[in-house]
């Protein structure tokens, strides 16, 4: 073999080796090829909510957008409280979007037509940075609530989720806090001190001083009267 043949060869090496070895940087978190213009809507960020969940103006209008696939930890739920990794997975999200130059969504084949709560389901890309796969990948978020016909990015996100879970990254720091159904977590103290055994209380505005967090049903200060919605908690924020 003369050497132009030698020098042909092994650049053709070196370049095989880069995709399959990973020389090259891994185009995981960028916009896939077949996420085409048409299929990305430019936005403009109204205010980040938590991890997964922010408002947009689309349109002229302001829509508020659940993040396709992923779950992150709770914030502000009002029986789950802040659950671990909330606030940073929260943090995350807000400060990608806040100091972002472009957003863009992808609403697969039918998150526009939203879910359940009027919110509309999209992949969030960030400077054509996939945001929701970023959030799988450091360990922000589980891969879940994946329902047919929104599925194209499944694979992907769930190899993420392997590496992130093998890696124990955050949410995967701690055995057994995550499961198929959310985050295990119990609900929140309801106790801050020892208010007397025989005193009872006329409204929310009295029991949240001994409880700030409220009472479940079963506790002694517990009083169907002020719970409203019947959750089983009185007097929760």
């Amino acid at each position: 073999m003369n050497f132009t043949k030698f020098k042909k060869s092994l650049i053709a090496g070196v370049m095989g080796f880069s995709l399959i070895g990973g020389f090259v940087a891994s185009p995981d978190y960028t916009t896939p090829a077949t996420t085409t213009a048409k299929t990305l809507n430019t936005v403009t960020l109204v205010s980040p909510t938590d991890g997964d969940t922010a408002s947009f103006k689309y349109k002229g209008e302001t829509i508020k957008v659940r993040f396709l696939l992923v779950d992150t930890p709770e914030t502000k739920h009002p029986s789950k409280g802040v659950q671990p990794w909330g606030k940073e997975a929260s943090n995350y999200t807000k400060k990608k979007l806040k100091n972002a130059k472009k957003i863009q969504l992808d609403f697969d084949q039918a998150g526009y037509k939203g879910d359940k709560y009027g919110r509309k389901l999209a992949y969030v890309y960030v400077d054509g940075k996939d945001l929701n796969l970023q959030l799988v990948r450091k360990g922000y978020a589980r891969v879940a609530y994946i329902y047919a016909p929104n599925t194209k990015n499944k694979a992907k996100y769930l190899n993420a989720q392997a590496k992130a879970k093998k890696e124990k990254l955050r949410i995967w720091s701690k055995k057994g806090y995550v499961t198929s159904s959310g985050f295990n977590t119990t609900k929140k103290e309801t106790t801050t001190k020892k208010p007397s055994k025989t005193k009872t209380y006329k409204n929310c505005t009295e029991l949240r001083k001994d409880y700030p967090n409220g009472v479940k049903k079963g506790h002694k200060a517990y009083q169907a009267k002020m719970d409203r919605d019947k959750d089983g908690w009185a007097c929760e924020r």
